[in-house]
């Protein structure tokens, strides 16, 4: 596998870190990892074959996790280079997801799932365990964020693993859901003393990604509060020995 940090910042504006996403390539196809408002052209900005994506996850439905979702279809059913194209795509998320993309749709009309190709919405639940790309399996694990909030791990075809929480606050089940994982991506919003019981703050991270037991953990959905924070020291005066990645957007991980 490998991943391609889109968007390693919230919903606040940010000069150099975009909200939510992330591009995974795995033996069995591309898959996007929530899809917030730039994602479209963080996509073309990174020179990556969007035109081909095969799935997209949306781990709930805050804004600066799925608010790229319309326009990005909205772009498909116009783009010359998907009129060729004949493999669905599919969009994965909690229950609600199609209801969330037909409300966008309803707005002005757009036909957002009139495209040249096929479109498939399916809904999961935790737990539960399913195919996201040819070969390539999932499970969702619920999560303390809002009511539909879902975490996601995904193991290749050749048994690489990764597990991405996105927003979330502190459960150990995500650690359990994580365990022995080679990349657990982890949200950490706040340095310490977080104002947001449903996030979480660098020593929250830094116990699940212990107990996790995971190869090599990234910390992402960063506020502007950690534009003055060296992350390599902080790790370093917690456990020198934990092998954590800072997101960045633009960042490009051999899993």
């Amino acid at each position: 596998m490998k991943l391609i940090v889109l968007g390693s910042g919230t919903t606040v504006p940010h000069p150099q870190r975009a909200s939510s996403g992330f591009w995974l390539e795995t033996l069995g196809g591309s898959i996007m990892l929530d899809f917030s408002a730039p994602m479209p052209f963080r996509m073309a900005q990174e020179g990556l074959d969007w035109p081909a994506l095969d799935s997209i996850w949306i781990s709930h439905f805050h804004l600066d996790h799925c608010g790229g979702l319309a326009p990005f279809l909205a772009g498909t059913k116009h783009a010359p280079q998907m009129r060729s194209r004949t493999q669905p795509l599919r969009i994965f998320g909690p229950k609600g997801i199609e209801k969330l993309i037909k409300g966008f749709d309803a707005v002005n009309d757009y036909g957002l799932l009139d495209q040249p190709f096929p479109v498939e919405i399916i809904e999961v639940a935790h737990n539960e365990k399913f195919e996201i790309v040819a070969g390539v399996e999932a499970v969702a694990c619920k999560t303390p964020h809002t009511d539909e909030s879902l975490a996601i791990r995904i193991t290749d075809r050749d048994e690489k693993t990764l597990v991405f929480s996105a927003d979330t606050g502190f459960d150990e089940l995500i650690a359990t859901l994580a365990n022995h994982v080679d990349l657990f991506i982890l949200e950490c919003s706040f340095l310490q003393n977080k104002t947001k019981t449903k996030h979480l703050e660098l020593a929250e991270a830094i116990f699940l990604i212990r107990k996790s037991r995971c190869k090599r953990a990234m910390l992402t959905h960063f506020y502007a509060e950690w534009d003055e924070v060296d992350l390599t020291k902080e790790l370093r005066a917690i456990d020198a020995r934990l092998e954590v990645v800072e997101a960045t957007d633009g960042l490009v991980v051999d899993v």
